[in-house]
């Protein structure tokens, strides 16, 4: 039950490092930092949505 919970959480926090480009931020501030947080997440959904329509 813990891997699932797990699963759902570490996998776009892993997509948002690496394709999403979170990890190497030039921002400062927390208005500024948590504005490209939801665009990247917002980001992910759409990757992960253009599949779940694919099926």
């Amino acid at each position: 039950m813990l891997q699932k919970r797990r699963k759902k959480i570490e996998e776009p926090l892993g997509w948002a490092k690496t394709v999403g480009l979170t990890a190497p931020t030039m921002l400062r501030g927390t208005e500024r930092l948590s504005a490209q947080f939801t665009m990247t997440m917002a980001n992910c959904n759409l990757a992960r949505l253009t599949k779940l329509l694919a099926t």
